[in-house]
């Protein structure tokens, strides 16, 4: 039997189109490495940003945060040399950017064997007759606590203040946070009730709203690292 021959078409099918191929330039310019820098977040004593820095080592392992110390009479003046602060209010500027954060409740920092100390919780009227040392970095304001009375020497330092006290020699009263920054064996602290607070916030000047300040106020605020600003 005769077989037929293939149509020629049949014989040579033409070749599939070849795929493009990704062109590779080799003198296309490379993305800049970001400059290196460091997060500088200031803090007034018995500021207290520890799990903060830490969530911030763990999201920014390449921006190191510098911890700066400053003094609550001068902390206006020092968000000029960091990129953001825990401060304490009252704080008014219309410039800067303010967070509340929370509210640290006032003690009554006495001798440790002070009659003051047998109480679990102090209020104004315990207080009458108490010699109130003033201090010269003191946060409270205006105390308003009738029937104390005012030391006769001048106002000392919290850590001198603390000291005096400890030795019998009037009281202190300051958020709980500094009584613990200045702990003594030879002085105790006890709450007291219906006291000014201080309140702790996170500041830093508008015009220097960057990134860095972004991601920190995320982390105070407890937003992870995929969630939207």
């Amino acid at each position: 039997m005769r077989r037929n021959k293939a149509a020629p078409a049949e014989r040579f099918p033409p070749q599939k189109p070849k795929k493009p191929t990704a062109k590779v330039v080799f003198d296309a310019p490379q993305p800049e490495p970001e400059a290196p820098r460091t997060f500088r977040l200031g803090a007034v004593p018995g500021a207290t940003p520890g799990k903060w820095i830490d969530a911030w080592k763990r999201r920014m392992p390449r921006v190191p945060l510098e911890l700066v110390p400053i003094e609550a009479a001068t902390q206006r003046a020092a968000l000029d040399e960091v990129d953001a602060a825990l401060v304490r209010l009252p704080l008014t500027d219309e410039s800067l950017h303010i967070i509340p954060l929370y509210d640290e409740v006032p003690v009554v920092v006495a001798a440790a064997d002070s009659h003051l100390m047998a109480a679990t919780e102090l209020t104004p009227a315990d207080l009458e007759g108490e010699v109130v040392i003033g201090l010269t970095d003191d946060v409270l304001g205006p105390l308003g606590l009738p029937g104390t009375v005012a030391a006769a020497f001048a106002p000392l330092r919290t850590d001198e203040a603390v000291a005096t006290a400890a030795s019998g020699v009037g009281i202190v009263i300051v958020p709980m946070s500094l009584a613990r920054l200045h702990h003594r064996k030879d002085a105790d602290h006890r709450v007291l009730a219906g006291g000014p607070t201080s309140t702790v916030a996170l500041v830093w000047p508008r015009e220097r709203t960057t990134p860095d300040v972004e991601t920190f106020v995320g982390i105070v605020r407890g937003r992870t690292a995929n969630s939207s600003r």
